[in-house]
């Protein structure tokens, strides 16, 4: 790209250098001036800068001798429809009494072939005028208003680089280049295509669509190609895509080059190439293409050419057809085609285009025996001509051209303030001959308005439209011609994920076929299997792994493994994931059957024990084992063997607060009892006369000292219910594949308070009953109870570490099962011997028998 002082250097070639400074000097041209292609006077000027010749040659260069002039050649009929479009939209301004009323627009179109140099020859021309003497100064107002024009990013910019200097307004209708929306450095530029910033984003959210994440790329080694690549690769990136080559070319590389870039597309495994390209860099590499066999690919195109007629012939059939792409929305502009068809040499006999284009569409030559072709006689009918000048179906940049066109005007009908006085609209304007250029800038930057296809046209403070696309797709139709089918549409400005809407239509992929090819680098990983990134690749290189336990993997995140949600787990093959086991002591399995087979026995076995005492309760045995403690001892016993059963069962808020203080209220009592007979055995055989056993003086003691110590207990658990009650809780903690279903103690400090007071009336119950050892063999309560009580505690000592590390339900298990043993441990320590003598012995159940020492 040409840097400031090369620009001034050929301004001042250009512009020329004023002489001695004395009266006689005057300012000349250096060189000869630059004509314009096509040119009319008018009150107004709007230059025209167009890509008219595809071809340019390339002098010698020496230093000695002057250097050629450059020579444009092969006509683009395209850029030519441009070119007739900017006139055609000056006719009908000027013919308009309701926009510049008495204001005529001329114009002047230069070629600038596609290339920088030229443009930057046109724009000096565009502002010069073909004047070669100024008079004593320099100074003098540009020869055009404002200038349509380029249809390149590169030749964009190089005119900016002169024209912005003198702040003359360029209004580009094809330079797509991001870097142009920089109003710092290019305050006086606008367009009437949306900048490549969105439409790049929108080939990424394409490619993402449509599962393309290994695609190469192609692009034009100038401002607009290298512009859109970088930004494209920044966006795909962002949307997963990857680039598995990015090559660049220009019309001027050697074939050689050319066929390299060729040679890596085709060896690529990427099935889908992004072309970032120009007409031009497309036709040289369409032509590469062609002669090595290039068939079969996914093309995905800019809207530099995804829309150009002269590329969907037969010829590139086979090599484009299903290609997909954004362009601007297509529109119809009415008489535009009238106006093309009425164009001929005869409008202007000396005009060298003019000629040239007759000459090229009808395969003629005005010049008699040239080359044997037939003559050119000027009547031929451009009406039975099919090529992209005649063809109208597809006005997309030629509308921006006439947008272009009428934002000029509107702007100077604002400035010159036509129509605003409340009289007729087609009064005369506030003409002016010094009128300011940078005037018009300023008042194209507010330009607001409908053209009469309801289309509006404004710009935003960079000077662009906004970005709407429509989504082509090459297709045949039923006559076997390529045609431009819209499949879709991207509007950016719209929210985030609503920007891209696909239609309902069939599209056509490459090479003709049904069926949408793929392009990854990677196979998409199984449910149940995440992505790893490969050493040294890019990320859509990847290989499988397998999901961990309580993670998945599925359709709508194949990257990566997530996590179930608490109360779920995945299934065997990790594609989903599934409630987890809800897991507690059920009265349906094998164990919580057994357990509560073994609670009903102990209940039922307890009963049977209080039928026999009461059917032998007048006897001396019953009698003298405290028949009031001893009933009321076994109906604990029942309710002890019965409260394991609590624990049983799904975890409900009743089961939770009832189990724990059932189990410990009932053994309170129980050993409440145990510790009255203790005590009166003690009191009975310790005092100063042993002969009078009469246990009964202490019935009140006992029953003072069982119902105290029961309402202890009862007070602790109440106090534990009222301030915080044990719940139901799913425990996920200790099992990761299952949920515990539990009691929460809520306070472990009131559960170890109930345990450690029925500990403290156990041991108390053992000392009483160790220091009453010594009693009559015949009355062995004593005995029964220690005894009795060492098994109680070993069991109850053992269950605590058994109860911590027990895991699951078997902590429940663990409870029940030490309720029951120490349960059956009292009943038959203590209710067994008792039994068997009244039922097998019932000799030795007499008071003699009871208060001697027989031996």
């Amino acid at each position: 790209m040409w840097d400031c002082v090369d620009v001034m250097l050929l301004f001042v070639l250009f512009v020329g250098v004023c002489g001695a400074m004395d009266d006689t000097a005057l300012c000349e041209m250096l060189g000869s001036p630059e004509f314009p292609l096509l040119s009319k006077e008018g009150d107004i000027t709007i230059g025209g800068a167009f890509s008219i010749h595809s071809q340019i040659s390339k002098p010698s260069l020496s230093f000695t001798n002057a250097p050629e002039s450059l020579m444009c050649s092969r006509i683009n009929f395209r850029e030519f429809r441009f070119a007739q479009t900017m006139i055609f939209a000056i006719q009908e301004i000027n013919n308009s009494s309701s926009l510049l009323p008495n204001i005529s627009i001329g114009y002047k179109v230069f070629d600038s072939c596609g290339s920088t140099l030229p443009s930057m020859r046109a724009v000096m021309g565009l502002i010069n005028g073909q004047k070669r003497t100024l008079g004593k100064t320099c100074s003098r107002q540009s020869s055009v208003h404002a200038i349509i024009g380029a249809s390149e990013s590169s030749s964009t910019i190089v005119m900016l680089q002169i024209s912005g200097i003198f702040q003359i307004p360029v209004i580009s209708h094809f330079a797509t280049c991001a870097c142009l929306s920089n109003r710092k450095e290019y305050p006086s530029f606008f367009r009437t295509i949306p900048s490549d910033y969105y439409q790049s984003r929108a080939l990424a959210k394409l490619l993402k669509h449509f599962g393309w994440t290994w695609v190469g790329a192609v692009r034009s080694d100038n401002d607009y190609g290298n512009n859109g690549m970088e930004t494209f690769i920044t966006a795909a990136s962002q949307e997963g895509v990857c680039v598995e080559y990015s090559e660049a070319i220009s019309r001027t590389d050697p074939r050689w080059q050319v066929a390299r870039v060729v040679r890596v597309i085709h060896s690529g495994s990427a099935r889908v190439v992004v072309a970032f390209l120009a007409q031009g860099e497309m036709d040289i590499l369409l032509e590469e293409a062609l002669k090595q066999n290039l068939t079969g690919l996914q093309w995905v195109g800019s809207e530099s050419w995804i829309t150009a007629g002269h590329l969907a012939t037969e010829r590139f059939s086979g090599i484009l057809t299903g290609s997909l792409g954004f362009t601007i929305r297509k529109t119809k502009i009415t008489g535009l085609r009238e106006f093309l068809l009425m164009v001929n040499p005869s409008q202007n006999p000396h005009n060298n285009l003019l000629r040239e284009f007759w000459e090229a569409t009808f395969g003629c030559s005005f010049q008699s025996n040239l080359n044997g072709q037939t003559q050119c006689s000027g009547s031929e009918r451009l009406e039975d001509i099919n090529n992209p000048f005649t063809d109208v179906s597809e006005l997309r940049i030629s509308n921006n051209v006439y947008k272009a066109v009428y934002a000029v005007a509107h702007a100077m009908h604002n400035m010159l303030k036509c129509g605003q006085n409340d009289e007729a609209v087609n009064q005369s304007c506030n003409w002016k001959d010094d009128l300011q250029i940078k005037q018009v800038v300023k008042h194209l930057q507010r330009v607001n308005f409908t053209l009469q296809s309801g289309e509006r046209v404004h710009f935003d403070g960079n000077g662009d439209p906004s970005a709407t696309y429509e989504l082509v797709n090459w297709q045949r139709n039923q006559a076997g011609d390529t045609v431009f089918v819209a499949v879709g549409s991207y509007d950016a400005s719209l929210p985030n994920g609503k920007q891209f809407i696909m239609n309902e239509i069939n599209k056509t992929w490459a090479a003709e076929s049904p069926k949408r090819p793929q392009s990854v680098c990677s196979e998409s990983c199984l449910p149940g299997f995440r992505q790893a990134v490969i050493n040294g690749k890019p990320i859509c290189c990847f290989s499988c792994i397998a999901c961990a336990a309580g993670e998945i993997s599925n359709s709508s995140s194949p990257g990566e493994c997530s996590r179930c949600p608490l109360e779920y787990w995945s299934n065997e093959d990790h594609s989903q994931c599934v409630p987890k086991v809800v897991e507690f002591l059920s009265f349906g399995e094998t164990m919580g059957a057994l357990l509560t087979a073994f609670s009903l026995f102990g209940a039922s076995l307890t009963l049977v024990v209080s039928c026999v005492f009461f059917r032998f309760h007048h006897t001396p045995l019953v009698k003298a084992s405290n028949s009031e403690l001893s009933f009321l001892q076994l109906f604990s016993l029942t309710l002890c063997f019965l409260c394991s059963l609590t624990f049983i069962g799904r975890p409900t808020e009743w089961s939770c607060m009832l189990r724990h203080t059932a189990f410990g209220i009932t053994f309170a009592l129980c050993i409440s009892c145990m510790l009255a007979k203790t005590l009166a055995v003690v009191i009975a055989f310790k005092a100063k006369r042993p002969a009078n056993p009469a246990p009964q003086c202490s019935a009140p003691l006992q029953r003072t000292s069982v119902l105290s110590c029961t309402l202890l207990q009862v007070l602790v658990c109440v106090l534990w219910l009222t301030l915080a009650p044990p719940f139901p809780y799913k425990n996920t903690a200790n099992a990761t594949e299952r949920i515990i279903l539990e009691c929460n103690l809520g306070s472990p400090i009131w559960f170890w308070a109930v345990l450690g007071y029925i500990g403290l009336l156990a041991v108390l119950c053992f000392i009483l009953a160790f220091l009453a050892r010594k009693v009559p063999d015949n009355f062995n309560d004593a005995k029964f109870i220690t005894f009795s009580m060492l098994i109680f505690c070993a069991v109850w000592v053992t269950f605590i570490p058994a109860y911590v590390s027990s895991p699951g339900k078997f902590t429940v298990a663990v409870e029940i099962f030490a309720i029951l043993a120490s349960s059956f441990g009292l009943l038959f320590c203590i209710f067994a011997p008792k039994c068997y003598i009244l039922l097998l012995k019932p000799e030795r159940n007499t008071k003699k028998h009871m208060i001697g020492r027989n031996q």
